[in-house]
This record gives structure tokens, sequence and C-alpha cells, in this order.
């Protein structure tokens, strides 16, 4: 046999048995016991993982174990990076794609290294102000801002939080200049914002719109990009004077890239339909948070949106990472 012809032949066969193994991999998923790499126990983010891995225990049969990585998302990012790419490990990633963005060595490249499986849940965050401002509607606060420059400030979790870039891309959009104020935990920065230390912030609806029940906070708007019924009756920020602002906490599960297409869709189908079960809808939506699931291209192109925008914001904002 001519070696050019010889060496095709052997390359055909190669990938066809590479198929035939991934192939058969895939019939055979799950094997064995799947885990899901989460953020810290206790959390929200570990909320959402549990209740996945009851439900996807259900329905593949096999079991699904919870791995918190508190502390430093990398971490997290990390394990998965360093995983087969069969299936078995699962990250549940709060905006794991920014990471690169906001930290210096991040040991991964979320686009080039996951693969998205579908996002789980959105945690839509309002506008707050002082009940004693003068702003009532998103317009009304950026007007205060621009005729008081630098006067206003805002408060944030924590650099690159998700609170944070939310309010930088508040200003971006109105073109204000608004303080940034960091703290170590956006329950102190509610208290300050009660208090009326800060003049506004995004914090979760969960936690404004409780306040604002109570008289203690005013709320001019929700975050997402449609209204939401976890913040009834306020209007989006896009349609109270700055069109296309969408902000949100989002968590989104991936796998490790070069998985099977077959078990990414087959773990996207049966992640979304139990995190979009009427009874687990009903448990996230009591602690804030709303329920999706969608495609893995839905997700790649969510994905592919919040890097370019958050990048442009951090950016404009001249945020290094850290």
């Amino acid at each position: 046999m001519d070696q050019k012809i010889f060496a095709v032949a052997l390359m055909a066969a190669g990938a066809a048995g590479t198929g035939t193994a991934a192939t058969a991999a895939a019939d055979n998923f799950p094997s064995k016991p799947l885990r899901i790499i989460a953020p810290e126990a206790g959390g929200n983010g570990d909320t959402v993982a549990r209740l996945i891995a009851n439900g996807l225990s259900k329905a593949l049969g096999q079991n699904v174990v919870v791995e918190n990585r508190g502390g430093n998302a990398v971490i997290g990012g990390q394990l998965l990076a360093s995983s087969q790419p069969d299936g078995y490990t699962l990250l549940a990633g709060s905006t794991v794609w920014i990471l690169p963005l906001i930290q210096k060595n991040v040991p991964f490249d979320p686009v080039r290294d996951f693969a998205p499986v579908t996002l789980a849940t959105r945690t839509p965050m309002v506008l707050a102000v002082n009940p004693s401002s003068p702003a009532t509607t998103v317009k009304e606060l950026i007007a205060l801002a621009k005729a008081k420059p630098g006067a206003l400030s805002y408060g944030a979790a924590s650099i690159g939080s998700t609170n944070h870039l939310a309010a930088e891309l508040f200003k971006s959009m109105a073109q204000v200049n608004v303080v940034f104020v960091p703290y170590k935990g956006i329950a102190l920065a509610v208290n300050d914002l009660i208090s009326d230390r800060l003049q506004m912030m995004f914090p979760a609806a969960s936690t404004g719109m409780p306040h604002a029940k109570s008289g203690r906070l005013r709320v001019l708007a929700v975050s997402t990009e449609n209204p939401s019924p976890l913040a009834p009756g306020l209007p989006t920020v896009a349609s109270s004077g700055l069109p296309g602002f969408e902000a949100a906490f989002l968590t989104g599960m991936l796998v490790r890239a070069k998985t099977p297409p077959a078990l990414v869709q087959r773990l996207s189908g049966e992640i979304s339909r139990v995190i979009t079960d009427n009874e687990v809808k009903g448990r996230l939506f009591a602690i804030g948070i709303e329920a999706v699931g969608n495609t893995p291209a839905d997700l790649a192109q969510i994905m592919k949106v919040e890097i370019a925008k958050w990048g442009k914001v951090i950016r404009d904002a001249g945020i290094q990472p850290h």
C-alpha cells in the first residue's frame, strides 16, 4: 500500500476509534457518581448546586456529590480545568467566565477550558437609594448625580463583585461620577445606605425589597432586562432611561472542554428539567433566585456578551486585576 494512503487510512481509523469510544462512553453515562464543584457551604450558590444535585441524582440514577470550594472562585475553576472531559465533574460557576478580567494569574481560560452546559439561575438586583434622597426615579437619580459630580457614593461587597460592576455600568451608561466605597460584605454596605452614609447601590432584590417594604430604603428599578416577579411593580433600569442596561448574579453550569457533545446536551436537558421543576422553582424564588435552564448555545452566547460587556466596564472604570 502507498505510504500516504496508509497514513490517511490510519488517521481515519484512529478518528473512528475515538468517535466510537466517545459514543460508547456517552451511551454508558453515568456509570459512577458525579460531582458538582460549588461555592462556600450555606450560600445561595451552594443551595442551587444542592437542588440540582438532588434532582440530577434521581434523573440519572447515580449519586451526585456537591464539593464546596469557598473563599476563591479560582480554586473551583482550577479543579474543573484539571478534571477529565467526561461529564462527571461540573462547576456551578457564578460568572466564573469573567475571572481573568478581575484577577491576576488565573490558571485557566474559561472559554478555552470549559464547555457551557446551561444557565441555571439568575438573581436580579435593585437600584436602591436612601428614602431621604430627592431622587424618586432613575432619571432623577441621574440628574442628581450630574448636578453634584463626585458628591454621591455607592457601596459594594468588593472590587469586581457583581454589585460593583453593576454600579460601574450604571455610571458609564449614565455618564455620571459616583464614588465607589468598597465593603467587606454587602450587609455592611446596605446598613450604611440605610443610615444615609451612602447614596445608592445595587443590592440583590432579596435584600433590597424587604427594606423597601419596611420603608428603610427606596428602590427605583430592577437590574434585569425584563421586569422581575421578585421585584413586583418595579420598572427596569433599561426602561427608565438607560436602554440596554442589564446586570444580574448568574450561575452557569459548566463542564470540561472537549466533553462529548452528546453528554453536554444530556446534562443540559436534565439540569434544565430539574431547575424548572415547580417545587425547585418555588424554593429558589423564596430566597430571591429565578430559575432559568437553557441550552449550551444559549449559555455560550451569554458568556460571550458578558465578557465583552464587563471587559469594557472594567477598562472604562480603570479597574486593575488584583
